[in-house]
């Protein structure tokens, strides 16, 4: 069995229990609880029956297998006093015998012993005296206490998932429903017997000598008034024919509208929890079917979204992101890390950097199943995510002429896409289609720039992986050349090489063509570019954008500007040109 919920038990806890203290998670104390349990059900059917049916005889079998009974639970009683328990307040290992002992008397020890008393032996003691054997037996159905094992055992079985929910649960309806019957129809019958006139009693009615018949025949008339009134069948042919008997059936019919009701109750929702994520899902197909027909959308949009949600019903328990969801950031740092690092090692994009980096990016990453035939990047679309390949593969999609779909690369497991948007800060250059069931890796650009601008040697492997990637020119998985990038992403290096431009690391900044008032109104006519390491450069690089020689900067405030370091990302530079500074002045 699986310790109690929320229980800590660790090595140290288990190695430091004193050599006269059984943990309660000891296979061979589970298999002495398994054992006692299986004695428990024996009592549990033969307390009442014996109680109604039976009189008490010390030399018969079943007068000799009560005590041996008894001799066990007498054992546990002496055991459980060096049974460590788990403290309900810290869920820790509680070890101490002192407190084992004090905790134990406190609590159950009452109830043991008087469940386990051999009050069927004592009895025979005072056979001669009248009623006293009534009593005894009365007393011998404290036995029926050793019933909170096993419902104690059914609360551990809910929740160990070695065992179905649904068949644990109905095993403990249908026990619960067995013994109601089984002790109801034994009190019916002692009513019956005892009654001085038995021509007057339920039984009496139908078989005047009842008491002569077999007991087998008695019993099993018993338990058939006993379902037809739980049942509330009632077929007319057993009924209350004193005043015992009826008040012994309003109790008996009142206690059975608690437990149908119970009974009802959890069947309904075993049965509706099965069934509810069918119909949830039928509903959603449903709304969603209405939505793409309400608003006329395109037949290939509308079946790309039933499919998508087709295969999310399908795969939800593959799923690992809601489980992961739930779990502390460690573990399921953890978790992803033992999941994903052997599709990282696979790509381009992460090759030579650093396990710590990994670590990072690992942990930031979710996982999506995409059905066959859906898009996964649509070209134009503002970059979000950076995207692995898991398992399946997809093509890459040129729309350039309306209509007619041009596949210009394809990408297979451990492949990424979506880089250049990402990494370029550009529109998706190209659709991403999926041609069969796919699992990808989403990483979303914010924490990964995050994570990079934090690493910068594992960042710069990676811009140079990119470049190496482009540059070999050659229709890959990226499905996109080198050349088809704008030459706004690149700035002339030391050796007059064209470089791709580290993104990641510089700032960006947006310089304007000064007009006079346009640093107040920063209308959107300048250019994004990439901020250089000095004035001098990027003097140069404002020359190459507005084709003439700059003398002055000056920002969105008006302020001159002559140290780069005071340049914020994201900040409108304007730039004065020598007609520009006269005009000014005059």
């Amino acid at each position: 069995m699986l310790p109690p919920l929320g229980a800590t038990i660790n090595q140290n806890q288990t190695t430091r229990l004193n050599k006269y203290i059984v943990s309660p998670f000891n296979p061979r104390y589970r298999a002495w609880e398994i054992f006692l349990i299986v004695l428990v059900v024996y009592s549990a059917w033969i307390c009442p029956f014996e109680f109604a049916f039976l009189p008490n005889k010390k030399d018969d079998a079943l007068f000799i297998i009560n005590n041996i009974i008894n001799g066990f639970f007498a054992i546990d009683i002496f055991l459980t006093f060096f049974v460590a328990y788990l403290d309900s307040n810290t869920y820790l290992l509680i070890d101490n015998p002192k407190k084992i002992a004090i905790r134990y008397l406190c609590t159950w020890f009452i109830f043991d012993v008087c469940s386990t008393a051999p009050f069927q032996s004592i009895s025979l003691l005072f056979s001669n005296h009248h009623g006293s054997e009534l009593c005894f037996k009365l007393l011998n159905m404290f036995r029926l206490w050793r019933l909170r094992r096993v419902s104690s055992l059914f609360a551990r079985l809910e929740k160990d998932i070695r065992f179905n929910y649904f068949w644990t649960r109905c095993t403990k309806l249908i026990s619960v429903t067995l013994f109601a019957v089984h002790l109801a129809g034994c009190i019916n019958y002692l009513i019956a017997n005892r009654y001085p006139n038995s021509s007057q009693t339920w039984i009496g009615v139908v078989n005047l000598n009842f008491k002569r018949d077999s007991l087998w025949n008695r019993y099993v008339a018993s338990i058939y008034w006993s379902i037809t009134t739980l049942t509330t069948t009632g077929y007319g042919d057993l009924h209350a024919e004193n005043p015992r008997e009826m008040l012994f059936y309003i109790l008996y019919m009142i206690f059975n509208l608690g437990l149908t009701s119970y009974l009802i109750g959890n069947m309904t929702n075993l049965v509706v929890h099965s069934t509810s994520r069918t119909k949830n899902f039928r509903d959603t197909m449903k709304a969603t079917s209405k939505f793409a027909q309400r608003n006329q959308l395109p037949r290939g949009v509308h079946d790309q979204m039933l499919s998508h949600l087709c295969v999310r019903f399908k795969t939800e328990r593959l799923k690992q992101q809601k489980t992961l969801n739930s779990l502390p950031n460690a573990i399921r740092s953890s978790i992803a890390y033992h999941l994903f690092l052997p599709t990282l090692h696979k790509t381009y994009l992460f090759q030579g950097v650093s396990q710590d980096f990994l670590f990072q990016l690992i942990s930031e990453m979710e996982v999506e199943y995409f059905p066959a035939k859906e898009d996964v990047i649509l070209q134009n679309e503002a970059p979000t995510y950076l995207y692995i390949l898991v398992s399946g593969s997809v093509d890459f999609i040129s729309n350039t002429t309306p209509g007619h779909d041009q596949v210009i690369g394809k990408a297979h497991a451990g492949d990424t896409f979506g880089e250049i948007g990402v990494l370029c800060y550009k529109p998706q250059p190209f659709t991403v289609r999926t041609t069969e069931l796919a699992q990808i890796l989403l990483l979303n650009i914010t924490p990964l720039m995050n994570i990079i601008q934090a690493n910068v040697e594992d960042g710069n492997i990676i811009m140079n992986n990119f470049i190496m990637k482009m540059n070999n020119g050659e229709e890959t998985s990226l499905g996109y050349k080198m050349n088809n990038i704008e030459n706004d992403y690149y700035f002339k290096g030391p050796k007059e090489k064209n470089i791709i431009c580290d993104t990641t690391m510089k700032k960006r900044v947006i310089i304007h063509h000064h007009h006079q008032h346009q640093q107040q109104q920063q209308q959107q006519y300048g250019k994004l570019i990439i901020l250089p390491d000095s004035i001098q450069e990027l003097f140069k690089v404002a020359g190459e954008k507005f084709g003439s020689k700059p003398t002055k900067i000056i920002n969105g405030e008006s302020a001159e500007i002559d140290d780069i370091s005071t340049i914020r990302d994201g900040d409108h530079l304007f730039f004065l040109f020598i007609y520009d500074y006269k005009r000014i002045v005059e």
